[in-house]
């Protein structure tokens, strides 16, 4: 299972800007190039393993936002929409509903007068996770039960 860490970013030199609300991932499969910021749909689909389907689907619900465009229209994504997309990726491998991420999304766009929103939101996944990973270890001991019965011939 990979972790993320949610960090706040070092202070800046203005003090009226806020810290950023930024997530770290571990290093990526595909590592993106040394200096670029701009990427098409397919280089998306290369590093982040979803779809272009996908990609287009998360713009239309509002899952994602405000992803640049190139003179002739074509997508134009950023390291921070990587990112985005990364820490998307985990909401969806916990199992959160399509509609709480796109709220997440909406909720993030209001700034950070709903810190208190966002927190509760990924809390009760949090909640949710904890419990689906009870219910696996007892899977697992269930397994593990069955393999050994096997392994000595049933007695």
């Amino acid at each position: 299972m990979t972790v993320m860490q949610t960090t706040t970013a070092a202070p800046t030199e203005q003090p009226d800007i806020a810290p950023a609300d930024i997530c770290s991932a571990p290093p990526r499969r595909h590592p993106r190039p040394e200096g670029q910021d701009r990427y098409t749909i397919s280089e998306v689909v290369a590093f982040t393993g979803l779809t272009a389907h996908t990609l287009r689907w998360y713009e239309r619900i509002g899952l994602t936002s405000d992803i640049d465009r190139s003179h002739t229209g074509q997508r134009r994504y950023s390291n921070r929409d990587l990112d985005w997309l990364d820490f998307v990726t985990k909401l969806r491998l916990t199992g959160m509903p399509v509609a709480d991420m796109v709220r997440y999304a909406e909720l993030v766009r209001e700034g950070e007068t709903t810190y208190p929103e966002r927190r509760e939101l990924l809390e009760q996944t949090r909640r949710d996770v904890l419990s689906r990973i009870a219910e696996l270890h007892d899977t697992l001991s269930v397994l593990d039960r069955k393999i050994s019965f096997y392994e000595t011939g049933g007695n």
